[in-house]
């Protein structure tokens, strides 16, 4: 019962953080991007709480439950594509407003920003519904509802809080939920480290950063698919376009980015320490701490993955508003808004109640997103020039190319797939870059 009301109190307070925020609605940009006034600390609080969704806990954790150590990588490449996003931050405030797609239309036309308004939100579709899934399996640990009941009432909570305050919902309970994702990280360590008795398997040292599990290649890989999205992202963009300004967007990036790496050495120790134990880290967790502390890492990881769907249901709404409507700053564009966050939340909530895991399909749709709009976006925010002509071409062929490499991939043909992965942003690039080049040659 202890751990079941610590649930009931965190859902509570996170609606009535919607409830408050919904009377700051003043205008559509609040609503979109927290009016643009957002400082350090909301903007790092979301950004690091949307970043550490169900995906990056419980996939830090489950993978270094079978990698072991080599684990660590999954976080620090995220945090490596922050590195790399610092610096370019100040241009995606600069020249971006609401959505990435917006940016992309302001660099290429609108046939670069209405593709990208169409594939985004299909792929964030899929997330959505896999954060439900993730929610639901975390409060079936209570051992006093089912897998259909925890759906729902997950489901409907962060629905109904995006839908109420938008951006600045979000802003407040991210950061709300941040804090309670490294508190709870914290309370499990303490619990570990204060048992004499309990150690890791497998000490750590530079030798078992890589493993027959776990390759260089492999490594590789993960930096081009999954490093890239932090550099190019929408739920990223989706933060950036919240600061108050360029050097507010620039350190909230750099920050969240050294906190992932003390935070992907909890996470990965909590699966090298439970990975003997044959258990999920829900039910080992449940074994190790007491109740009051077991309540905290549930609402810790619950924060997790919460705070990863409730960006992505309002970034998918805001998308397909501004691409029905064409202007987001009309007022049908908000409302329209708020009846596509009812509806994808709804359909995403269908597929969470018959389909309990889509985590292949996340990945392809991960590596086709990366594969299209990582270099245009990139070449797009530095003013390089391209050939706009080409635009359309490199945005399908480059991700076709990455979805097929990543399809031969699953079907064990991992050399030819990882060599299309890689030959996605090549071909990407050189549609782009390769007739401007000529043409300055012949104009020699």
């Amino acid at each position: 019962m202890q751990v079941e009301i610590t649930i009931a109190i965190y859902f509570l307070f996170i609606i009535g953080i919607g409830v408050y925020s919904a009377f700051q609605v003043k205008k559509p940009d609040d609503y979109y991007v927290a009016g643009k006034r957002a400082g350090w600390f909301p903007v790092s609080g979301s950004l690091l709480a949307t970043i550490l969704g169900g995906s990056a806990v419980l996939g830090t954790i489950e993978l270094s439950q079978t990698v072991g150590w080599p684990a660590l990588w999954f976080l620090f490449s995220a945090a490596a594509g922050l590195f790399v996003l610092v610096p370019v931050s100040k241009y995606v405030r600069r020249y971006g407003n609401f959505t990435l797609p917006e940016l992309l239309g302001n660099f290429y036309g609108k046939k670069a920003e209405v593709i990208a308004s169409v594939i985004i939100p299909l792929a964030w579709f899929g997330i959505v519904a896999a954060q439900i899934i993730a929610a639901a399996k975390i409060l079936t640990g209570l051992h006093s509802i089912t897998y259909q009941q925890a759906a729902l009432i997950s489901g409907s909570v962060f629905i109904l809080y995006t839908l109420l305050g938008g951006q600045w919902s979000i802003l407040k309970t991210d950061t709300l939920q941040s804090v309670l994702i490294i508190v709870g990280l914290a309370a499990m360590l303490f619990f570990i480290f204060t048992d004499p008795e309990k150690q890791v398997s497998q000490p750590l040292s530079f030798d078992a950063m890589f493993n027959d599990k776990f390759s260089f290649v492999d490594l590789l890989i993960l930096l081009v698919t999954y490093s890239v999205t932090f550099v190019v992202g929408p739920d990223i963009y989706s933060r950036i376009f919240c600061a108050r300004n360029e050097n507010t967007a620039s350190k909230s990036v750099l920050i969240v980015a050294l906190i992932l790496i003390p935070v992907s050495f909890g996470l990965t120790y909590l699966g090298v320490f439970s990975q003997n134990s044959g258990e999920g880290i829900v039910a080992f967790a449940e074994h190790l701490l007491p109740g009051w502390a077991y309540g905290l890492f549930l609402a810790a990881l619950l924060s997790a993955v919460m705070s990863s769907a409730d960006t992505t249901l309002l970034t998918s709404s805001i998308i397909l508003s501004e691409l029905i409507t064409g202007n987001l700053n009309r007022k049908n564009s908000l409302l329209l808004a708020r009846y596509l966050i009812i509806a994808i939340g709804i359909l995403s909530l269908i597929i969470a109640l018959y389909v309990t895991s889509i985590i292949q399909a996340l990945l392809l749709a991960l590596t086709f997103f990366s594969g299209a709009f990582v270099v245009p976006t990139l070449l797009g925010l530095l003013q390089i020039k391209v050939n706009k002509k080409n635009v359309a071409f490199a945005l399908i062929s480059g991700g076709s190319i990455a979805l097929i490499g990543k399809l031969l991939s699953l079907l064990n043909w991992e050399v030819a797939g990882n060599c299309l992965i890689f030959m996605a942003y090549i071909v990407n690039a050189i549609s782009l870059l390769l007739p401007v080049k000529i043409k300055t040659t012949q104009s020699k």
